[in-house]
């Protein structure tokens, strides 16, 4: 088990990646914000899905995800066609317009990364992809992990963060 300094550390270094997850947006085109990029990465990820599904993955309530999906689907990235087994939800799908969006995006992740990762090696990259991979799996679902968490019961979300 690591020592006390060194999870300090991590907890340190996991709080600037918002500073890297800012820049990669900063990246994104105007008429793509992140919520709607992760809309349509999770489409294609996943496949087609129900918004109630969408939102778990996206971790966010249905209203916030109910104005990514409007948004998406406004450009036409998105069809929202009603579920056979239940008329009252719709199963949300990619259009090929959307499939081209998302081939944009992910180019402009690649390059943005590329651009600021450009003096790694490839073992570097892997590497960190690699441990990135590893640390996700160690938290597993985070909302059911939250019930898990360490400190008082019923603690709010602003106490069991980390600070920086």
């Amino acid at each position: 088990m690591a020592a006390q300094r060194e999870y300090e550390e991590l907890a340190r270094q996991l709080s600037a990646i918002g500073a890297v997850k800012r820049g990669l947006g900063r990246g994104l085109p105007a008429d793509c914000p992140g919520g709607s990029a992760a809309v349509l990465t999770l489409l294609q990820r996943h496949g087609e899905m129900r918004m109630s599904r969408l939102a778990e993955l996206l971790a966010v309530d249905m209203s916030v995800t109910s104005r990514h999906v409007a948004h998406v689907a406004e450009r036409g990235w998105i069809d929202r066609a009603p579920d056979p087994a239940d008329r009252r939800s719709r199963i949300l799908r990619l259009t090929p317009a959307g499939e081209a969006k998302f081939a944009e995006l992910s180019e402009l992740s690649m390059r943005t990364l590329a651009h600021y990762l450009h003096d790694w090696s490839d073992d570097d990259v892997g590497r960190l992809s690699s441990l990135l991979g590893r640390l996700r799996t160690s938290f597993g679902d985070c909302r059911a992990a939250s019930a898990r968490l360490p400190g008082p019961p019923h603690a709010t979300e602003e106490t069991t963060r980390t600070p920086a």
